[in-house]
């Protein structure tokens, strides 16, 4: 679509948005991102707002990547096969997201904020097996898992940590952190192949989307140093985003459920 001045402005600061939740709170704050396109900047086809947010996904992962990566957080075998099987999901669930109608995609995406919500309000346990590796009791549960998770974050066009993240765990026993690191290398490949997907049909505002990643690097960068500040305080910061979720998710079903 042809952006207005202020639809520029809005598209950069809903990036700035997006980027700083997820400097401050980490993991979940790309959900904001679909909503944000359509109630907001005025996206006025789902599917467009959701390739575009897809390529602000991809960018933010690979960026946030290589620090994870410097710091020894990768453990780059079980991410690679979690994100290899994960791309074939991915590339089905975007093709079948892109056949939906928008609406009914804006439901189901509201409900899955609702859950997405609700996780981020469990407190995660460090503690886990910090030698392991890829291995034959842990690959099928790898390419198992990454499969749904790819399915599922192609179709709503989502990076996916949030499920990637206990994927990881559940499936090999590693710590937290290096889950957080390794489900970077899954939300990039997921979020590439989604793009791709909604890029053959013309489902990308390419514009729009320069300015959303630019807008995440800023806010993203504002996020990291208010979240050392405010160290102390991350299981409150968590408990308010996820109220904020929840607020998001129920305005998304009223709307496109026409409930008013």
């Amino acid at each position: 679509m042809d952006l207005s001045l202020t639809q520029s402005a809005l598209g950069l600061a809903s990036g700035s948005l997006v980027g700083f939740t997820l400097g401050l709170v980490g993991g979940g704050g790309s959900i904001l991102a679909v909503p944000l396109l359509v109630y907001l900047v005025g996206v006025t086809n789902p599917h467009v707002a959701i390739g575009t947010s897809a390529v602000a996904v991809a960018v933010n992962a690979l960026a946030n990547l290589g620090s994870h990566a410097r710091a020894g957080n990768v453990k780059w075998r079980c991410a690679l096969v979690f994100a290899v099987s994960g791309v074939v999901g991915a590339f089905g669930g975007s093709t079948l997201g892109k056949m939906m109608d928008g609406q009914k995609l804006l439901a189901l995406f509201a409900v899955l904020m609702l859950v997405v919500g609700a996780l981020m309000l469990r407190k995660r346990s460090g503690e886990g097996d910090k030698d392991v590796r890829l291995a034959r009791d842990n690959f099928p549960k790898l390419v198992g898992i990454g499969l749904a998770t790819g399915a599922l974050s192609g179709f709503f066009g989502i990076g996916g940590g949030f499920l990637i993240v206990p994927g990881l765990v559940m499936a090999t026993g590693m710590p937290i952190l290096n889950a957080v690191g390794s489900s970077l290398v899954a939300v990039s490949a997921f979020g590439l192949t989604t793009a791709s997907n909604y890029a053959l049909s013309d489902l990308i505002d390419w514009p729009l989307a320069a300015l959303f990643i630019a807008g995440g690097v800023f806010g993203g960068l504002l996020g990291t140093r208010s979240a050392k500040l405010l160290a102390g305080r991350k299981g409150a910061l968590n408990t308010v985003f996820a109220g904020l979720i929840f607020v998001v998710a129920i305005y998304m079903l009223v709307k496109s459920l026409n409930l008013v």
